[in-house]
């Protein structure tokens, strides 16, 4: 089926709060938090709008918005005279004094956009899920079914539902139920142990929904959220339908990757799935050069491991890592963990587990093991994190899971931090 995607638009929703991230959201909002080394979160959706040949994308922020709308500028810049652009549009109150109350209440005080373009159908992504999609079978599939709404869904297991908007299906994928962050959520009928779950994009037909988002801004009873009210008011009235997410086809693609989806709303999540990255046969694949990944370029040496002295313990290594560039691993010891640009580990480190974000320096001697040390952080020499959890709470916010979670450095200390003058400082 032929798609004319020039009349297509995109609205990408990052404007949450992310406040089960803890300190990583403390200056941030959820899509620019840093993943997988040099990436931010946002960076998946976009890619995948990119790749898929969809530009036309306004992007709604919010809440603490600019560290992102800086690295939109940087990374999503696009040569608007071909009607291409990665637009960030902050909150402005354009109905009345008051932040956006929900999902839908983002789309409709951000109407004037979908009129200024007139587009023939409307795609709501969230910005801050990890994943790809080739988002043209999902539009083929919503227009051969002459469809008003397409939700995409995955399967997921039962006890992530009760976080996400969970549907029944027919025979045909037409949703027949929903329920938004059930308690009880009903499972698969062939699988007792997962559920279907929303992935939060969402395919409209414009004029049916600039209809109902009209309806649903009178309605005085409405939290005015996709999931809480307008889906499921569709439902009743609209033909609404599922996109099976693992039927998407993406070019270079490994089999075990499809259907990969994660929701990266909390600590354990974020770092479960950053260290999915770094393993000998990785789920996701950040190399797959027939679906780039893309993201702001930092002009940075390779990085660099020195030292070989096996006698005096003094060697730079890392393995089963990811080493952005700019690191230097001098006589210290990486495994299984992620360096962000500008990483310092100086001789004698051991750094186990972890997360490392740009410009880091970690002092001779320190140990750290299963922890997320946040941008511009100095850990002194000696110091060890992530071994004695009762004496880390004090210190540091640590998950229940047992993450160790450090802060970004304050304003006033950043520039105290070697290299850290070789990037803009984006939050």
């Amino acid at each position: 089926m032929a798609l004319d995607l020039n009349r297509t638009l995109v609205m990408v929703l990052a404007g949450g709060r992310g406040s089960r991230l803890g300190p990583l959201t403390d200056f941030r909002t959820k899509p620019s938090v840093t993943f997988g080394g040099r990436y931010r979160i946002i960076d998946f959706v976009l890619s995948n709008l990119i790749n898929s040949g969809l530009f036309k994308i306004k992007v709604l922020t919010q809440f603490k918005s600019n560290s992102l709308i800086k690295h939109l500028h940087d990374a999503w810049y696009m040569n608007r005279s071909y009607g291409h652009y990665v637009d960030p549009v902050p909150a402005q109150m354009a109905t009345g004094e008051y932040w956006y109350q929900g999902t839908a209440d983002a789309i409709y005080q951000n109407l004037n956009l979908i009129y200024d373009e007139l587009p023939v159908r409307l795609c709501v992504f969230g910005g801050d899920h990890v994943y790809k999609m080739d988002v043209r079978d999902k539009i083929a599939s919503h227009c051969g079914r002459g469809a008003d709404v397409t939700i995409s869904a995955v399967p997921v297991p039962i006890e992530k539902a009760p976080e996400l908007g969970i549907m029944e299906v027919d025979e045909d994928w037409r949703i027949v139920g929903w329920e938004e962050k059930p308690p009880r959520p009903k499972p698969l009928p062939n699988d007792p142990t997962r559920a279907l779950a929303s992935m939060g994009n969402y395919i409209f037909e414009t004029a049916p929904l600039v209809e109902i988002l009209e309806e649903d801004h009178l309605d005085s009873s409405s939290s005015h959220d996709f999931g809480k009210d307008i889906i499921p008011k569709m439902i009743r009235s609209h033909k609404v339908w599922a996109f099976d997410f693992s039927k998407t086809h993406i070019p270079g693609q490994q089999t075990k990757e499809q259907g990969y989806w994660r929701d990266v709303g909390t600590i354990i999540d974020y770092y479960e799935a950053n260290m999915d990255l770094r393993s000998v046969d990785p789920i996701f694949d950040l190399y797959n050069r027939e679906w780039p990944i893309r993201t702001s370029t930092v002009h940075l040496p390779p990085a660099k491991f020195v030292f070989d002295q096996e006698w005096e313990t003094r060697r730079g290594v890392a393995f089963d890592s990811l080493i952005s560039a700019g690191c230097i691993v001098s006589g210290g010891l990486v495994r299984n963990s992620i360096l962000s640009p500008g990483v310092f580990v100086h001789s004698y480190c051991e750094v186990h587990d972890s997360i490392i974000m740009h410009d880091v320096e970690i002092g001779r001697g320190a140990r750290i093991r299963r922890a997320i040390v946040d941008k511009y952080t100095q850990i002194p020499d000696g110091e060890t994190i992530g071994y004695d959890l009762e004496r880390d709470r004090e210190r540091y916010f640590v998950s229940d899971e047992g993450i160790v979670v450090i802060a970004k450095a304050p304003p006033e200390e950043r520039y105290r931090v070697p290299g850290a003058h070789l990037h803009v400082f984006h939050e």
